[in-house]
């Protein structure tokens, strides 16, 4: 096993890792705006715009949070022996990552509202900090989003080209289209 697929596996088994990056990187950034007084990439844009981006921000995580009820969806009605093992033996573990996605997402959001609703001219709240993180935080969720549905897809899709290995695949007729405008145009 090689340094990054160990680090692959650590990430995955800990999905408190997604709390403490975006609580560091958050960290860093505010020393890098406090120890340089510039950086703060949220001033430079008005109130108004601020709020606009929250808005898209949360329609576009809430956006994600459908695309995991699909990618459960998917989990769930896929059949297959090797899926069927994963499902059994490492159960409680996809229950709990899956979970966390979801409740990941519902967080995000409630912190991008937080921040849309406190943020006001000049931001003496520092509104905009609360919005960075649940930013990073959806990032990293997203991403731990993709690696899981990835794994997930290559475990069923192992099992469909088993299943259909003997199945003929069609040979793939590249006149098909000029054929079919012809019969189409003829009978038109």
């Amino acid at each position: 096993m090689g340094v990054r697929t160990s680090i692959i596996d650590k990430w995955a088994e800990r999905v408190w890792v997604d709390y403490l990056v975006a609580v560091t990187t958050l960290g860093a950034h505010l020393l890098i705006v406090w120890a340089s007084g510039s950086g703060d990439w949220l001033t430079w844009i008005g109130a108004t715009q601020r709020t606009d981006m929250y808005a898209a921000a949360t329609g576009a995580v809430s956006a994600i949070g459908g695309l995991s009820a699909i990618a459960i969806a998917i989990y769930t009605t896929a059949n297959g022996a090797r899926l069927s093992a994963v499902r059994r033996q490492r159960h409680g573990e996809l229950r709990r990552t899956w979970r966390s996605l979801l409740q990941g997402t519902a967080l995000t959001c409630a912190l991008i509202l937080a921040a849309f609703s406190l943020d006001r001219d000049k931001d003496p709240l520092s509104a905009r900090f609360i919005f960075e993180y649940a930013i990073v935080f959806a990032a990293l969720r997203f991403a731990r989003f993709v690696w899981l549905f990835d794994r997930i897809m290559a475990i069923a899709d192992a099992d469909l080209v088993e299943e259909s290995s003997s199945v003929a695949v069609p040979v793939r007729d590249p006149s098909w289209l000029e054929r079919r405008r012809r019969q189409h145009d003829s009978n038109a």
